[in-house]
């Protein structure tokens, strides 16, 4: 049971995503972005201005989504999958070789075989996101249509959530996922959390980040029977 939360950022992803994971005890990938930035040590300010750390950052996410994804053995909410490669086209000149991989288009299919919900943007969201001062409109918009173009490209079947009333997206994400098989936890049980960073034993060094061409097995081995 894979379950994706696709879209722009200030769209609500991560507020639907912490819901179903609490709702349906399901561990909860959280976003990966800070995690990387972290390790590259490096800030937002240098991303904006060297466009060869801002692809090996781009590189790194991407795979980091993957190899997370892989440790929870298929079982997990995810407020993101391949939405970073929106960014990658958006602030990089290597969204060709990253969308041209092969192993690119082994995720899509690995990720067309999960539970896909595309959140649409909305102005009164953005206006609501205390986190992101000064995002504009306009940038949420492109990267929106770029989400799309990816999911159509790949024949990603998914169920855009136009509106921006919780109640109302909680009820079409209970809709389908009922639809699906799955049954909701008792509200006591405590949810389980997905590391965005695999765990470090006492005394070992700090775990490389893996660049884009250390995937995971499972999409290597399959490379050539799911193009």
């Amino acid at each position: 049971m894979r379950i994706y939360f696709v879209g722009s950022h200030a769209t609500g992803k991560t507020t639907l995503c912490r819901y179903v994971s609490r709702r349906y005890g399901l561990p909860m990938i959280s976003e990966v972005a800070r995690a990387i930035l972290a390790e590259m040590e490096a800030s937002l300010d240098s991303l904006r201005t060297d466009m060869d750390l801002v692809a090996e950052y781009q590189e790194r996410v991407f795979a980091r989504q993957v190899q997370v994804e892989r440790m929870h053995e298929g079982k997990f909410v995810s407020d993101r999958a391949f939405d970073n490669l929106a960014y990658v086209a958006e602030h990089t000149t290597n969204a060709g070789a990253m969308m041209n991989d092969q192993r690119f288009h082994d995720y899509m299919k690995w990720v067309s075989q999960g539970i896909v919900f595309f959140l649409r943007p909305h102005q009164s969201l953005l206006k609501e996101d205390g986190t992101r001062a000064g995002v504009a409109w306009d940038s949420v918009l492109r990267i929106d249509g770029m989400v799309k173009l990816m999911l159509e490209q790949h024949s990603i079947s998914y169920l855009p959530i136009e509106s921006v009333s919780m109640q109302e997206r909680v009820r079409a994400v209970e809709f389908v996922l009922s639809r699906c098989g799955l049954t909701t936890q008792p509200q006591d049980k405590p949810r389980s959390r997905a590391q965005t960073v695999p765990p470090i034993a006492a005394g070992s060094a700090p775990i490389q980040a893996p660049r884009i061409e250390t995937w995971p097995s499972y999409l290597v081995e399959h490379s050539d029977n799911e193009a």
